[in-house]
């Protein structure tokens, strides 16, 4: 009786947890496995399904125009991280002091990422519009500029512009997530430094960074992965364009297998894309595992 009660009460656990993990399996590991499955057919979904294996594979990886995609994906992503950890550290470090009304600068800070995807791209859209836009009225009214700057449609600024809108869309988290990590941080470090004459950039570098570290290696994986895959802002208000400088590889899929209905092929190449973001959350796995030892 005592050994059936044992049993019973080692396996308690995990009936707890089968709900959550029979969730997991349906929404993320059958989609994942279904789309790999799909890379290996020339497909329509419906009545053909011709196996290719891995032809796919090899001709996506060897598509120098696939590759120029990862790597407009890669600097959109690099310019969103970055901009959102110079706001969000910024913001953090303001509203980790005691000021006046902390309370509801956070609540206001925080409103971009309550926004819907689709609302921000319609109001920087507003925003960066040519003829009535914000940013052209201003900078006519300062005298800075004589004619409207097409800040979407532009070679030069469509990518910035589009990292600028995700940046407004994507700090407060960043933010948050940094300003609880700072908030762990043990005030008794910093007076101890003071009391040995540390000045303020000293204190910033030698405590206030390392404390922040694992906070921040956790931001930097979900927030990489996050935007390297990152489709409604981008679609919404360049579609790609001009001339495919804004044409992450988000889009790419989505053109692949909802306007060419190549979903084989567009199966493949979300499969690679789930690589990298893989790859990429392992390197920062490893560097958070180094800082640990």
């Amino acid at each position: 009786m005592k050994k059936s009660y044992a049993y019973s009460s080692s396996w308690s656990g995990y009936w707890f947890i089968l709900p959550a993990l029979l969730t997991m399996l349906v929404l993320i590991a059958y989609p994942l496995l279904y789309g790999v499955y799909i890379s290996g057919f020339n497909t329509n979904l419906l009545n053909k399904w011709d196996f290719v294996g891995l032809k796919y594979y090899i001709q996506i990886l060897s598509d120098t125009e696939f590759l120029n995609k990862i790597w407009i994906t890669l600097k959109y992503a690099a310019l969103v991280v970055a901009g959102n950890f110079v706001v969000g550290m910024s913001l953090a470090l303001l509203l980790n002091r005691e000021i006046k009304f902390r309370l509801l600068f956070r609540a206001i800070l925080i409103l971009p990422w309550l926004f819907p995807d689709v609302v921000v791209a319609l109001l920087w859209k507003w925003l960066y519009n040519p003829l009535y836009g914000l940013f052209n009225y201003l900078l006519q009214s300062l005298h800075l500029i004589k004619t409207p700057i097409e800040w979407l449609d532009s070679q030069h600024f469509a990518l910035f512009g589009v990292a600028i809108a995700s940046v407004w869309k994507g700090y407060p988290l960043v933010m948050i997530m940094l300003l609880a990590g700072l908030q762990s941080i043990s005030k008794d470090l910093y007076e101890a430094a003071e009391i040995d004459g540390c000045n303020k950039w000293q204190l910033f570098r030698h405590i206030t960074i390392p404390g922040l570290m694992p906070v921040t290696l956790v931001v930097l994986i979900l927030e990489t992965v996050w935007w390297f895959k990152h489709f409604t802002i981008v679609w919404l208000l360049t579609a790609g364009g001009p001339i495919n400088v804004t044409s992450v590889v988000s889009i790419d899929i989505y053109r692949t297998a909802f306007q060419s209905f190549q979903f084989g092929r567009a199966s493949a190449m979300a499969v690679i894309v789930f690589v990298i973001c893989l790859l990429m959350s392992y390197v920062y796995r490893r560097l958070l595992e180094t800082n640990d030892q």
